[in-house]
């Protein structure tokens, strides 16, 4: 139980509960579940701190900032940031924004994971035909991977095309660590977390824990709700999300959720699978067929399925921008090389 407690991340949830009925738990298993939950308390805690630090230094500089999940995300649902688990932070820009905010973030001793050229780099963030990139992450002399600065919230290829700035405009405000920061609001909340549980094929409980907690706001209004997901072509990713919460959790199904299940029986079909998927309790290979197949099948538009392909295919990541060097005239060449080294990874994983 311990280790599923660990993979689920939901350490604060289970020992709250477990706690409250200590004399009916054995006491060798809850002290080890006390020390999780002690190290965890520490670990945001320090998170909070940093996060206070990051968005402080960034405003100073002149860059808009929105942490949308780790602390925020904790004292947005749950009222207190030691009540969920994370191990990063995540924070939101505007692409003219990013060059500055990775020279303000080198001021505080964090390094980007992968370093680009200046060229490159632009070309990364920005090109004349696509938008390639959506964020770096960044280390520190305190750990690995410990930040990551976003200016789209997933990947280009996912053909899920969030507005970020519109995030901006809507933005709430929230105290974190004694300090005014500003994080998504309720609306665009739902739909992000609903985005990065699927993007994950849910292999985690704690993503539908913080969807479940925040369906329960009086904010959200259901049929805007539908309506936005219905234009960014991610009804059945939002339906799935609240279906399987309601099936593991036992949370409430809007009204206009369950009308939308009525519609498209499939989804519940989905559903069970991705249930054995959680079940499982294994971490779903992300760069796999079945992986790709699946995140096809989460969506309920054709065309949202064609663009996912052809982006897969030939939207350059990362690791094309760095693993070569082409100067400015033959940067559309990115997309041939991206497609030789998605072809290679696709065989080398089966």
């Amino acid at each position: 139980m311990l280790g599923l407690v660990d993979h689920h991340r939901v350490v604060p949830r289970v020992y709250s509960q477990l706690s409250a009925c200590s004399h009916l738990v054995p006491a060798q298993p809850l002290d080890a579940l006390r020390l999780r939950y002690q190290d965890n308390a520490r670990k945001t805690l320090w998170f909070t701190g940093e996060l206070v630090r990051i968005v402080s230094h960034l405003e100073s500089a002149g860059i808009k900032a929105l942490p949308y999940k780790g602390p925020v995300l904790s004292e947005t649902l749950y009222g207190e940031v030691t009540q969920r688990q994370f191990g990063d932070l995540d924070v939101l820009i505007l692409p003219a924004d990013v060059a500055k905010a990775k020279a303000a973030l080198l001021d505080l001793g964090y390094k980007p994971r992968i370093e680009l050229a200046s060229r490159a780099e632009r070309a990364y963030i920005e090109t004349a035909y696509v938008e390639t990139g959506y964020e770096y992450s960044f280390s520190a002399a305190y750990g690995s991977n410990l930040l990551e600065l976003q200016w789209q919230v997933v990947p280009r290829f996912y053909s899920i095309d969030f507005d970020v700035a519109d995030f901006f405009e809507r933005a709430d405000e929230i105290i974190v660590g004694g300090r005014p920061m500003r994080t998504l609001c309720a609306h665009d909340l739902l739909l992000v977390l609903c985005v990065h549980a699927a993007k994950h094929v849910w292999v985690q409980l704690s993503w539908l824990c913080d969807i479940a907690q925040l369906a329960k706001s009086r904010q959200l209004d259901w049929n805007a709700i539908q309506d936005d997901a219905k234009r960014l072509g991610i009804e059945r990713i939002v339906s799935l999300n609240l279906l399987l919460a309601h099936k593991l959790l036992g949370s409430a199904l809007p009204p206009a959720i369950q009308k939308r299940l009525g519609e498209y029986p499939s989804t519940t079909v989905l559903a069970d699978e991705i249930l054995r998927v959680i079940e499982r309790s294994v971490h779903y290979h992300t760069e796999s067929i079945p992986y790709f197949r699946l995140m096809m099948r989460l969506r309920e538009r054709w065309q949202d399925r064609a663009r996912f392909l052809w982006r897969l295919a030939f939207t350059p990541s990362v690791s094309e921008w760095s693993a070569v060097r082409l100067p400015k005239r033959l940067q559309p060449l990115y997309r041939v090389v991206r497609l030789s080294r998605l072809a290679k990874r696709l065989a080398s994983a089966g």
